[in-house]
């Protein structure tokens, strides 16, 4: 099942920290939903509308904050 179609359901916090924790489906999941918005941009102005994201970094990275930040609004 499509996480995108889930988007206005309530789900429980899935933490991404490391490629090798995730299951292959939810993988698949993902990139299918990435793919399913990129194709539907600008079709929808605010695709995540109502979604949170945060970042926790090792050390100080200014530069990847900020490119992060950007690419979430």
């Amino acid at each position: 099942s499509s996480l995108m179609a889930k988007s206005n359901a309530r789900r429980s916090v899935r933490h991404f920290i490391d490629l090798i924790d995730i299951r292959p489906a939810d993988l698949r999941a993902i990139i299918a939903d990435a793919r399913a918005m990129k194709k539907a941009r600008g079709r929808r102005k605010r695709p995540l509308a109502g979604q949170t994201m945060a970042m926790i970094f090792d050390k100080p990275s200014t530069r990847t904050r900020i490119s992060f930040e950007v690419g979430m609004k």
